[in-house]
């Protein structure tokens, strides 16, 4: 059910050791992975310095891009979760004095969103 989860766009839970040996060279000294989500091929990182959003891009996903946001940076975020008609919830992420959310990240018929609010929140309150 994982993988039929994650291919719908569910988030699903992530190894913290896998995650860790696949971002080797993009985490820090003394940075550790507290906590992963997959979704279908795009990740949400929260480690015990930042929220570390990777984009796999193109056919192949060869082409990544990572967003690091700081916990310190981050002023606010929503969690908007699934209705009767409405089957994708959403997490908004506002960056410091932003007007726009800096970050917008969809989740479809996923109780994990409500973890990954958790996790947030935890971070950066």
């Amino acid at each position: 059910m994982g993988l039929f989860s994650g291919i719908l766009g569910n988030a699903t839970t992530q190894s913290n050791d896998a995650i860790a040996k696949e971002l080797a060279d993009v985490l820090i000294i003394n940075e550790e992975v507290d906590l992963s989500f997959k979704l279908i091929r795009d990740l949400i990182v929260f480690t015990n310095k930042r929220l570390i959003i990777i984009d796999k891009q193109g056919m192949t996903g060869k082409k990544v891009e990572y967003r690091s946001i700081p916990y310190k940076s981050i002023s606010r975020f929503s969690v908007e979760t699934t209705g009767h008609f409405d089957l994708e919830s959403e997490l908004k992420i506002w960056i410091s004095s932003g007007e726009l959310p800096a970050e917008q990240l969809m989740f479809r018929k996923d109780a994990n969103i409500i973890n990954v609010q958790k996790a947030l929140a935890t971070a950066i309150l």
